[in-house]
């Protein structure tokens, strides 16, 4: 009898252990839902996270490294709504090759994916929501001041886009929706910035979103639009053609003058005797025997 209870022990301890493995394993963990979130649709998101996502940002989104120490991608646990619905929406994300940088395309999934996703990453923690962007709300001259305040040294003030450092580039916001341009302000991804409340309040990211939205039809008053690459560069181009429109006229009329073919050297042309005019060809006496006494 004393020997059995010490295996019993044994056997409850090495269940209990098997348990807790099995319930704290990456595959089995589950993140705790923020009050509030729809369960069905965190449920949905989730499944679809560890088909499409996991490979890279874990089964619970706290971010693969490698072996050498580096993240095959970045933890998404305060990351939030408005990141993912900016990567997702602009088809930044899911990427083929972690090593690429996140380039705009179509989007991967389907509107109701990108719902269900947004609201499982939404979950991991305490990110930033999906603002609420209203342009219709907004001043786009007012919002014209402030773009160019704070978002035309990188996507210049056109929203053309632009070269940054170590190789990156701004994207263009031709195809950019408001709600893309509100979740980009307050996440800031990449390289760009994040702009919070204090920096950009809701009125006037919604004038910053009308002026985005205005710049993809704007109303080009001034003339061609020259492609709408900027102040600078369309300036330079004005300067460039219109020297170089100046010199080949300069060199046209130069040429036209010094050749004496154009002024009339032909037959009939305007400054030169005609051989077949006998009024032309005469010397400067006249005709023979017209004006003169004898021979």
């Amino acid at each position: 009898m004393t020997l059995r209870r010490p295996s019993a022990l044994v056997l409850c301890t090495l269940a209990l252990a098997a348990a807790l493995t099995v319930a704290t394993s990456p595959s089995h963990a589950r993140p705790p839902q923020r009050p509030g979130a729809d369960a069905d649709l965190v449920e949905r998101g989730r499944q679809l996270f560890l088909t499409g996502c996991s490979s890279c940002h874990g089964v619970t989104g706290g971010g693969v490294r490698t072996r050498n120490g580096q993240f095959r991608g970045p933890s998404l646990r305060d990351a939030g709504e408005a990141s993912a619905y900016y990567y997702l929406t602009t088809g930044r994300m899911p990427l083929p090759d972690p090593g690429l940088p996140p380039e705009r395309k179509d989007p991967a999934y389907s509107p109701a994916e990108i719902e269900a996703l947004v609201a499982y990453v939404g979950s991991l923690g305490d990110g930033p929501k999906v603002p609420d962007v209203d342009p219709d709300q907004g001043n786009p001259a007012r919002g014209g001041v402030l773009f160019r305040q704070n978002c035309a040294p990188c996507h210049s003030a056109t929203g053309a886009g632009g070269a940054l450092s170590y190789g990156r580039s701004a994207p263009t916001l031709s195809e950019s929706e408001p709600l893309q341009v509100g979740t980009a302000v307050r996440t800031g991804p990449g390289q760009m910035p994040r702009f919070g409340r204090d920096t950009l309040s809701d009125a006037e990211l919604d004038s910053v979103a009308a002026y985005v939205r205005y710049l993809r039809d704007p109303d080009d008053r001034g003339g061609v639009a020259l492609g709408r690459i900027g102040p600078i560069p369309e300036g330079f181009f004005v300067w460039l053609v219109g020297l170089g429109a100046l010199v080949a006229a300069s060199v046209w009329i130069a040429r036209r003058f010094r050749d004496p073919v154009s002024l009339g050297s032909t037959p009939g042309g305007a400054g030169f005797a005609d051989p077949a005019d006998p009024l032309e060809a005469a010397p400067p006496g006249g005709l023979r025997g017209e004006g003169r006494d004898g021979p």
